[in-house]
Formats: C-alpha cells, sequence, structure tokens
C-alpha cells in the first residue's frame, strides 16, 4: 500500500476552503540558489511578502518522499538545513519518492506540481534556458520544455543571465509558451535589468495578466505558460561591468574545471556570489522579493475576476 500523492500544506488547505488566491513558490532557492543563513531568512521574507499583498504562499518541496505544496516552516528549515537535499526536476519526482528523499523543486517540478494542485501563479527569481554551446552539449534546462505544457503564469527577471539568453528566447518561441514583459518590450537578464533582446508583448497591471489568465481558460487552445518578465530597475541592477567581468571568469573557469549539466548553474551563482562579494546576493534577494509581491498582486487581481479562486482549480 502506498500513498505518494500530493499532500497540502494546512495553510493552503484553509485557502483552499476560504476560497483566497496562491501564489507558488520553488524550494531551490532554499536549498541550492542562497547560503546559509540568507536561505532560511529569504525564504520566510518571501512567504511574507506573498501575505503582504494579499495572498497566500504555497513553497512547494519534498519531506521524506512526500511532495508538499505549502511547506511549514519546521519543513522549510529543514531543507534550508539539511546537506543532501536532491534537486529536483519533474523526471525526478517518482524515483525521489520512492527513495524517500528530501528534495528542492526547481522552476520545471515547481510549476508542474502547481498546476497539478490547481495553482495558477508562481514567483521565482530567473528560469533555466539553453545553455552557451548548447550546440554542442545540447544543455537545455527541462524548465522550458514544461512550460510548454503547463497552463501557469510565472513571474520571473528573465533567464538567468549565465545562459544563451536569444537562443531561450528561439525556444520559448518554437515550444509555443507565451513571453511578454511587465511594462517592458525588453527582457531582463536576471541580474541586470536589459538581457539585450526585444519582446513582442508587454502587460501593465496585475489586472492584465488576470486576463491573460481568463482569456487562455476561456478560449482553451494554448496549454502553456506566460513567462511574465519583471525587470529590475536600472537603479537596482548589479552594476553591467561588474556582471560582465564576472560571467566572463565564471565561463572560463567553467571549462578549466570541466564542469557541467546540473552543477553548472549553482557553480556560476556561487562564483558570482563571491567575486562581486555579496552584491550579486543582494541582487537575487532584491528579485525574488519583488516577483513575490507581483505574483500576489496577479493571483488576487484574477481571484476577484473569477467566480471560483484563482489559488485552485474547482473541484
Amino acid at each position: 500500500m502506498t500513498d505518494f500523492e500530493i499532500q497540502l500544506g494546512e495553510h493552503v488547505l484553509r485557502a483552499h476552503q476560504d476560497g483566497k488566491p496562491v501564489v507558488a513558490l520553488e524550494s531551490t532557492i532554499i536549498s541550492h540558489g542562497l547560503p546559509h543563513p540568507d536561505n532560511l531568512r529569504v525564504a520566510r521574507e518571501i512567504e511574507q511578502t506573498v501575505r503582504d499583498n494579499g495572498a497566500v504562499p504555497a513553497t512547494i518541496g519534498m519531506i521524506g518522499g512526500q511532495i508538499v505544496v505549502g511547506l511549514d516552516d519546521a519543513q522549510i528549515e529543514h531543507l534550508a538545513l539539511a546537506k543532501d537535499v536532491a534537486k529536483l526536476s519533474v523526471r525526478d519526482l517518482p524515483i525521489a519518492a520512492a527513495r524517500r528523499a528530501d528534495g528542492a523543486t526547481t522552476v520545471a517540478a515547481t510549476s508542474a506540481i502547481a498546476e497539478a494542485a490547481g495553482i495558477r501563479v508562481f514567483a521565482t527569481g530567473g528560469l533555466g534556458g539553453v545553455h552557451r554551446e548548447a550546440n554542442i552539449t545540447f544543455d537545455e534546462s527541462a524548465d522550458l520544455t514544461e512550460l510548454a505544457r503547463t497552463p501557469i503564469v510565472v513571474v520571473c527577471a528573465g533567464v538567468k543571465s549565465i545562459l544563451d539568453v536569444g537562443a531561450t528566447l528561439e525556444r520559448l518561441e518554437t515550444l509555443g509558451v507565451s513571453v511578454a514583459g511587465y511594462r517592458t518590450r525588453r527582457f531582463p537578464g536576471f541580474f541586470i535589468t536589459d538581457g539585450g533582446f526585444d519582446i513582442d508583448w508587454q502587460l501593465d497591471s496585475p489586472e492584465q495578466v488576470a486576463d491573460f489568465i481568463a482569456a487562455r481558460e476561456d478560449q482553451g487552445v494554448s496549454a502553456g505558460a506566460l513567462v511574465l518578465a519583471n525587470p529590475l530597475p536600472t537603479g537596482e541592477q548589479l552594476d553591467p561591468d561588474l556582471h560582465d567581468r564576472t560571467l566572463a571568469s565564471g565561463l572560463a573557469l567553467l571549462t578549466e574545471q570541466n564542469v557541467t549539466g546540473k552543477a553548472v548553474t549553482p557553480f556560476l551563482l556561487s562564483h558570482f556570489h563571491s567575486s562581486t562579494e555579496g552584491k550579486s546576493l543582494e541582487v537575487n534577494i532584491r528579485i525574488i522579493l519583488r516577483n513575490a509581491a507581483l505574483a500576489a498582486q496577479i493571483a488576487v487581481a484574477s481571484n476577484s475576476a473569477s467566480a471560483s479562486p484563482v489559488g485552485f482549480s474547482a473541484p
């Protein structure tokens, strides 16, 4: 007898019952994205930011093989402190469950789990995407293909600038994933405000994003996500010259040390942290808090505009 079904945290279950809007949050930022003790502090700040903007936070992760939508504070602390937390994409979920593992969910896994739980809005920092020299390595994040089949709004600061931004945008177009800038027609580059590429669409308010959610559901044509690119104000970005120098040295180290696969992103983010003397960490935190606030505002707007709560599909 097994019981591997998705479990709703108590506060998320209450939100379901009370018809409150819910925002999904990933857990890789807790276990793999930020150093301790910043990871635990920021995880709590993210959840509080969602609450401050009128929605209920649902941080998603795996505890002892059980997927939980809405980790409680003790579970978040466990993922922040545990040493052998697996980084889980969608393909890893049943294997990790079978092994009764603790796991932190990527953008792909968080999106898929949130959609399965009926949550339609997700806040993260930056997407994964097509890696540099992917024409040789075939290294491309599972985030992209998952977003092609998952009807969710992902509020992010574009894709991480360590990736091939142009190739990622091309893949998103091929896969049928909607992309819009929030109050901009330029695609952000995570640490930097402008990633160097134009995008076709711009949405200017939480209400317009709520209309997107309604239109997608009413039309019944597109099954893909909306990548809502929310850039940092220029005064809050990492200094572009410092960014470019750090990226160049980090890419050189990747080659020297033969770092590949899942290890690339945490390696480069760690290099950014050390080489910028913590400035990139400060920017990273500003990004996720701003995205959490906007995601909550979108969930509230969509909840107000619909007959059923945006946090959950009808039972």
